[in-house]
C-alpha cells in the first residue's frame, strides 16, 4: 500500500503592537516574544513551508536586529527564507485599502522555493467595495441589532465575488450555507449633531480635525483599518473612517468589505470587538495571493470542495467577556 503524504505549511501573524510604527514601538513589549515562539514551533513541527505576517515596523530600527536574528536562527535549523523579504501593500493585490505588512516566506531545505506574488492589475475603489450597501441610518432596527433583512444587489465585480453572486476561480474555500438576504455587522453609531456637522464639512479624502478620522474618497482607497487599543492602553475605541456618502463612521460590514472578507463571514456583534477583529486580521485576498505561491511551489493542482458547510452558532457572536469565559469553561469540562 502506497504511503500517503500530506502537504503541510504553517501560517501565523504573531501580535505586532510592540513593532507597530504607530504607538510606542516598545521592543521589550512581552507580546513581541511570540514572534520567536512562532519560529520555535516551525523548528519543532518541521512544516514544509511557513508564512509569517507582521507589521512593516519589524523591518526597521531595533526591531530589524530581532528579525535578522530570527532569520539567522531558522536558517541554521534546516530552513531557507525567501530574500529579500518584502513588505506587501494590500492595495496592490485587488483590495481597496492601503495596508503595508511584512510577509516572511520560509521553506524547508528539501522543498522548492516559493516566490512573492505578482501585483494585481485590478484597482479596487472604496465605492467598488461598499457602494451597494445601504445607509444603515435608514434602519431604526439597527440601533439595537447588527442584523436586518435586506437583499443586496452588488454592482462591482469585487462586491459580487464577496457576496457570492459570481464565480471566483481563485477561491478554494468550502461553499457556505448562509442567508444572503440578511445584512449583518451593521449596528448603527449614535453620532452627535456636532459630529455629523463636522463629518459633513470634511472634504473627501481629508482628515476630520477633531476625531482625526479620514473621510473616505469614494474613488480612492481606504486607509489602514486599525484595531485600536483597549482602555488599559489608551482609548477604549477603534479608529473608524468616515463614510464618503453618509457622513457617519463606517459599519463593521463596510470595514469587512474594505478588508476583502466575504459577506457570509461575521465578526462580533459589537462595533468595538468587530472592528478590532477586522483591524487585527490579514485581508483574505492578500492571504490568498501569498498562499497561492506556496501551492505553485508545491506543484499541487487545487480543486474547490463540493461539500457545503453550515455557519457556526451565531449566538457566540453576542457573548460578552464574562459569558465567553463561562462558555469556554463549560465546553472544556
Amino acid at each position: 500500500m502506497q504511503k500517503q503524504t500530506f502537504t503541510f505549511f504553517l501560517l501565523r501573524g504573531p501580535p505586532c503592537q510592540g513593532f507597530s510604527l504607530i504607538g510606542k514601538r516598545d521592543i521589550n513589549d512581552p507580546r513581541n516574544g511570540l514572534v520567536a515562539q512562532f519560529m520555535r514551533l516551525v523548528k519543532e513541527i518541521r512544516p514544509r513551508y511557513f508564512i509569517m505576517e507582521n507589521v512593516s515596523g519589524l523591518t526597521v530600527g531595533a526591531a530589524k536586529y530581532l528579525l535578522d536574528g530570527i532569520i539567522f536562527d531558522i536558517e541554521a535549523n534546516g530552513y531557507n527564507v525567501v530574500k529579500p523579504y518584502r513588505v506587501l501593500n494590500a492595495n496592490e493585490y485587488g483590495i481597496p485599502q492601503s495596508r503595508k505588512r511584512l510577509f516572511l516566506l520560509g521553506y524547508r531545505e528539501d522543498q522548492a522555493a516559493p516566490k512573492y506574488p505578482e501585483k494585481s492589475a485590478d484597482i479596487v475603489t472604496v465605492m467598488d467595495a461598499i457602494g451597494d450597501l445601504p445607509n444603515i441610518d435608514d434602519f431604526d432596527a439597527l440601533n439595537e441589532s447588527d442584523v436586518i433583512n435586506c437583499k443586496l444587489f452588488p454592482i462591482s465585480n469585487y462586491a459580487k465575488k464577496l457576496h457570492g453572486a459570481v464565480s471566483d476561480g481563485t477561491d478554494y474555500a468550502y461553499p457556505r450555507n448562509w442567508n444572503d438576504k440578511l445584512l449583518t455587522g451593521s449596528m448603527r453609531t449614535q453620532h452627535t449633531i456636532k459630529s455629523i456637522d463636522r463629518f459633513t464639512q470634511t472634504a473627501l479624502g481629508e482628515v476630520e480635525p477633531i476625531s482625526r478620522f479620514l473621510k473616505l474618497d469614494p474613488f480612492g482607497q481606504c486607509n489602514t483599518l486599525r484595531a485600536g487599543t483597549d482602555k488599559s492602553r489608551g482609548a477604549y475605541t477603534s479608529p473608524r473612517p468616515i463614510h464618503p456618502r453618509d457622513n457617519r463612521c463606517i459599519s463593521v460590514r463596510e470595514a469587512e468589505r474594505l478588508h476583502s472578507f466575504p459577506d457570509w463571514f461575521r465578526m462580533h456583534s459589537t462595533k468595538w470587538h468587530g472592528f478590532r477583529e477586522v483591524g487585527n486580521s490579514v485581508p483574505p485576498l492578500l492571504a490568498r495571493a501569498v498562499a497561492a505561491q506556496i501551492i505553485i511551489a508545491i506543484g499541487d493542482i487545487p480543486c474547490k470542495p463540493t461539500e457545503v458547510v453550515k455557519l457556526g452558532d451565531d449566538r457566540l457572536l453576542y457573548l460578552n467577556t464574562t459569558t465567553a469565559k463561562e462558555y469556554l469553561v463549560a465546553s472544556n469540562s
